[in-house]
C-alpha cells in the first residue's frame, strides 16, 4: 500500500500558493482523504478554531503551510500582525495537534529566519547565531518558533514534528500584487508594465546587490512530500536550489525572457533587505534524496508565460 492512500491529511494554506501544488501532488500519490481548512470556517489564530479543526478532521498528518507573508514592504507595514498571526498558528496547531494525538505534523518556516549576516551557503547549524534581517524578523522569528517548539515538544512529549526551511518560492500562481508580492512576481509585473507603456526605464527597489536563492514551487512541493514519507527528526532542514543569483541579474535575465529592452533604475532610498541569501542543502541531499530539477531560466519562463496568460486577467 503507498504511503498516503489511507492516511487523513489537513493542509493548511491548501488553497495557497505552495498549498495547492501540495495537494495536486497528495492526490496524484493516492491520497483520497485531504482537508482543506478555509480561514472564514477554521480562525488558525483562534484555539478553539484549531481544536474544532482536529476534531473535524482527525488527520494522521498536518501539513503546516498556512502563513501570514509579504514582500519588504509588506513586511515594513504589518510587522505586528505577521509576528503574532504567525507565531499564534503554528504554536496551536503544534499543541493541539500534541493533544490529540496527531502522529505527524510538517511545517514550513522560512529562509528569513537566518541571521541577517550568516554566512553564505547558510548551514542548518547557523541558524541561532545572530538576528535575522530587520525589514522581515518579526515573520522570521515567529516561524523559527516552529522550530523551537518541535525540538521541544519531542523531547517532552514525543512528539512527531518537522520544519523545513526553504528559500524563496516562485511560479504559477504566485501572488502578483504589487503591495504584497515578492520579488519575481513584483519584477515580472512591473516590466510587464513598463512594456505596455512603452517605458525606457523600470524602477526597483534597493541598489540591485543584494544574492538570492531561488526554487521552483513544484521543486519544494516534492521535497515537501518526501520529508512527509522519509524524515522524522525535529532538526532544521534547508529546501533550495543551490544558485544564488544578484537582484541586478534576476532583473536583467527576467528582462531578457520577456523581451523588455529598456533599463533598470535602482531607488536606493528603498531597503536592499538581507545582503546575501543562499542555503546548503546538502541534508536534504543526504536524508530525503532530493534536489531541485527545474532551473531558474525555466521556472521564470513557465511563470512568466502564467501570467501572460492567465495571471493579468485576473
Amino acid at each position: 500500500m503507498a504511503y498516503f492512500d489511507e492516511r487523513r491529511v489537513v493542509v493548511t494554506g491548501g488553497a495557497g500558493f505552495l498549498g495547492s501544488v501540495v495537494v495536486r501532488l497528495l492526490r496524484e500519490r493516492g491520497c483520497k482523504q485531504v482537508f482543506i481548512p478555509r480561514s472564514r470556517e477554521y480562525n488558525l489564530v483562534d484555539t478553539e478554531a484549531v481544536r474544532r479543526l482536529y476534531r473535524d478532521a482527525r488527520p494522521d498528518l498536518l501539513i503546516h503551510l498556512a502563513a501570514k507573508v509579504g514582500g519588504i514592504g509588506a513586511n515594513r507595514a504589518n510587522p505586528g500582525k505577521f509576528f503574532y498571526d504567525n507565531l499564534m498558528m503554528g504554536v496551536q496547531l503544534i499543541e493541539e495537534g500534541r493533544r490529540a494525538g496527531l502522529p505527524k505534523l510538517v511545517a514550513v518556516g522560512t529562509i528569513c529566519s537566518y541571521p541577517k549576516f550568516a554566512p553564505v551557503p547558510f548551514r542548518e547549524e547557523d541558524l541561532w547565531n545572530g538576528y535575522p534581517e530587520e525589514t522581515n524578523a518579526p515573520y522570521g522569528l515567529a516561524k523559527k518558533m516552529l522550530l523551537v517548539q518541535s525540538q521541544a515538544y519531542r523531547q517532552q512529549y514525543g512528539f512527531n514534528s518537522v520544519v523545513l526551511f526553504p528559500v524563496n518560492l516562485y511560479g504559477p500562481n504566485d501572488n502578483f500584487d504589487l503591495e504584497t508580492s515578492h520579488v519575481i512576481p513584483a519584477m515580472i509585473r512591473k516590466i510587464e508594465q513598463g512594456i505596455a507603456r512603452g517605458e525606457r526605464e523600470v524602477e526597483l527597489w534597493g541598489d540591485g546587490s543584494p544574492t538570492r536563492e531561488f526554487l521552483y514551487v513544484d521543486d519544494a512541493a516534492e521535497a515537501l512530500l518526501l520529508a512527509v514519507e522519509r524524515y522524522d527528526d525535529s532538526e532544521p532542514m534547508n529546501l533550495g536550489s543551490g544558485r544564488e543569483i544578484s537582484i541586478r541579474d534576476l532583473a536583467n535575465t527576467i528582462a531578457g525572457l520577456m523581451g523588455y529592452r529598456g533599463s533598470f533604475r535602482y531607488d536606493t532610498s528603498k531597503p536592499n533587505g538581507q545582503p546575501r541569501r543562499g542555503l546548503d542543502v546538502n541534508r536534504a541531499k543526504k536524508s530525503l534524496g532530493w534536489t531541485a530539477r527545474t532551473s531558474l531560466e525555466d521556472g521564470l519562463r513557465r511563470t512568466i508565460d502564467w501570467w501572460r496568460s492567465q495571471g493579468r486577467k485576473s
